[in-house]
Parts: C-alpha cells; sequence; structure tokens
C-alpha cells in the first residue's frame, strides 16, 4: 500500500485549491448564517471535471478512484465548499455497476445531478425505506432524514431493503409521483440537506449484490471523512498562523508548552485520518473486501480530527475565536453537523467494529 500521493494526484489536489481560490466560499458561508442562499458551486464542478471522477471513460468520465475522489472533497472541505459531491459521488458508483449508459453520461458531465438516499438498516435503526413488487412495479415507500444534496437534485439512487429484508438499490426521478424533498435548515449553513418523503414511488430495480449495495454507503462514509480532514487541516493551519503571530508576555504564544501540546495533538490526529484515507482508497482498488473496514474508519479517525481541531483552534485564538464573526465559528459549525450525517460517527464506528469481528 502507498502512503503518498503520486504526481498526477498532487496535480488534482493543487487543481482543486486552485479552482476554489475563485470562490470566496468562507464570506458566503458567514452570510449564509444571515439567511442568504449559499452560492452553487456546481458549475465550478462541473468546469473542473468532479461530477465524472468515479464514471468510465466509455461515458467521458475520469475513471479514477476513491482515494482521488476523497482528494477533490477534502480540497473543498478546507474552505468549506460544498459542491454537491457527497450525494452525487456515491449515487454515480452505484449506476456505475448497473444504471443506464445515457444517464451515466449525463452524470458524469454534470448535466444532472444524483444523490444518495440511504434507507438501509444500520444496527441501530429498521431499514427506513422498504421495496415491494405490484402490478405496476417497484414501489418504495419510507422516509429518511438528513439526506445530503437532495434539494435540486434530478436522480435520487435510494437504497433499503426489499420485503424479505434483503438489501436493494432503486432509481427514481425527483420530480416522480410519490417523492418528496423537502429542503432542511441546518447548523451548518452552507450544508444542502432534505428529507426524502417515498409514498409508494414508483422506481426501477437495480441489479446489484447486497454488498454492492453497501458500497454506497461506505463511500459516502469515506468521502464525508476526507472532507472533514480538509476542514480539520485548515484548523490546524489557522491555530498555528495565530501562535506564530500573537505575543503575550514578550513570547510568541506557540513558544508555550501548552499551546505546543494542543498543536502536535492536532497534527497527531490529522495524520491518523490521513493514513485511514490512503488505506481507504489502497482498498477500494486492491482489495474491495476491506473497504468497508477502511472507509468507515476515515469518517470516525477524520472526524474525531475535526472534532478536536476545530475545538482547540477556538482555544488557541482566544476571545476572538469564540465570537462568530471568526471562522474558527464556521469550522466548529461544520464538524459539529458532519459528525451527525451519513449515519452518525457512532454509526461508523459500529461498522468498524462488525467488520473487525467478521474478519476475525
Amino acid at each position: 500500500m502507498r502512503h503518498a500521493l503520486t504526481e498526477e494526484q498532487t496535480w488534482l489536489g493543487d487543481a482543486v485549491a486552485g479552482a476554489l481560490a475563485r470562490q470566496d466560499t468562507l464570506r458566503a458561508a458567514r452570510a449564509a448564517l444571515d439567511g442568504a442562499a449559499p452560492p452553487s458551486l456546481w458549475a465550478t464542478a462541473i468546469e473542473a471535471g468532479w461530477p465524472g471522477l468515479l464514471s468510465g471513460e466509455e461515458v467521458d468520465g475520469a475513471a479514477l478512484g476513491a482515494l482521488e475522489a476523497m482528494l477533490v472533497v477534502e480540497g473543498c472541505g478546507r474552505v468549506l465548499a460544498d459542491a454537491r459531491l457527497l450525494g452525487h459521488l456515491p449515487a454515480t458508483a452505484l449506476l456505475e455497476m448497473a444504471g443506464d449508459r445515457a444517464l451515466r453520461a449525463d452524470l458524469a458531465s454534470g448535466r444532472c445531478r444524483a444523490a444518495l438516499v440511504d434507507g438501509m438498516a444500520d444496527g441501530r435503526r429498521p431499514p427506513a425505506v422498504v421495496a415491494r413488487r405490484d402490478e405496476g412495479g417497484l414501489r418504495l415507500r419510507g422516509r429518511v432524514e438528513w439526506v445530503l444534496d437532495a434539494p435540486g437534485a434530478g436522480v435520487l439512487v435510494v437504497c433499503g431493503e426489499d420485503e424479505d429484508g434483503v438489501p436493494m438499490a432503486a432509481l427514481l426521478r425527483a420530480e416522480s409521483p410519490g417523492v418528496g424533498v423537502e429542503a432542511r435548515d441546518a447548523y451548518d449553513a452552507t450544508r444542502s440537506l432534505a428529507s426524502v418523503v417515498l409514498d409508494d414511488a414508483p422506481a426501477e430495480w437495480l441489479a446489484l449484490e447486497p454488498a454492492r449495495v453497501a458500497t454506497a454507503r461506505h463511500l459516502q462514509r469515506a468521502l464525508l471523512g476526507a472532507e472533514s480532514l480538509g476542514a480539520a487541516g485548515a484548523c490546524l493551519d489557522r491555530a498555528c498562523d495565530h501562535a506564530r503571530e500573537r505575543v503575550a508576555f514578550g513570547r510568541a504564544i506557540g513558544s508555550y508548552q501548552a499551546i505546543k501540546h494542543k498543536l502536535v495533538e492536532m497534527v497527531r490526529r490529522i495524520e491518523n485520518a490521513r493514513s485511514l484515507v490512503f488505506f481507504a482508497g489502497w482498498a477500494w482498488r486492491s482489495r474491495p473486501e476491506e473497504f468497508a473496514l477502511a472507509a468507515n474508519a476515515v469518517l470516525v479517525g477524520a472526524g474525531d480530527a475535526l472534532d478536536l481541531a476545530s475545538r482547540e483552534s477556538i482555544f488557541v485564538h482566544g476571545g476572538v475565536g469564540a465570537t462568530w464573526e471568526h471562522d474558527c465559528s464556521l469550522y466548529y459549525r461544520r464538524a459539529e453537523l458532519s459528525r451527525r450525517l451519513a449515519g452518525g460517527a457512532d454509526g461508523a464506528a459500529d461498522a468498524v467494529a462488525e467488520e473487525l469481528l467478521r474478519g476475525a
């Protein structure tokens, strides 16, 4: 397993930073707190080719892997940019296995945006979506809360269970009868979230094995973790800059041991999370049977890193860091919401434990 980026992957990371540098995402995040609609970065994503990161070359996609996708969302996380990739990329990954070629081409180009609706059981809760067949075909019923990037998505890829309790995936259009997408306000105003209500909604069955259906959940958690890693790195950079510049009692505060220890612990957790990102990227291509373990570990490790980094960055900045006018507050909001999405950090930790016990 390689623990370093290739030259091409480094270029990709630099390209992400360059594309987002033209967008004042932090100012937009602050304006969103006052009720302004956050700007859509989907056009930026299309220009950069991000919607097709995981799509095959036969539909003009980039045919890249999970590691490259995580690098892109990590760059978005650094500047709190919501490019609508956390819902789109896991959905396209499933459709690459079973989707219509014309639809896959539309998704890869960005002409159509997809969102993953994860209604599968998770060990803590029963399935939120149940599928049944009748004379009219496949019907879906259920309600899923806090669905990432569902507002404005043209296609929903829904994961749930059939009447026999077997995991399944289905495709439906957001404007189909029986489908309700209710946008939700969030503690982190940069997020695009919705409740998705399915009332006997007609859908197209995706012929996928249960293990492949679960891949979408694992990938979304890995991407959310990578985004958290980017945000944690930004918190560390800001804290280090302030510790070098802020002087107390004639010395930079970064020279005091109490501050050093906090910064070093932030570095330790961030580097631990980065190792897990490499693990997940390697498993996606080389050891698919370990991807569930690796992907959920990314969300646990990176979520922990961001939780600590966002809090300690406020501490290092002192009084100004605790004000809503400072960027620290924006990253703290991102940390608090992210740890509760995609089944939450607890759900990911349970999945890690299950995978380890299964392999014992």
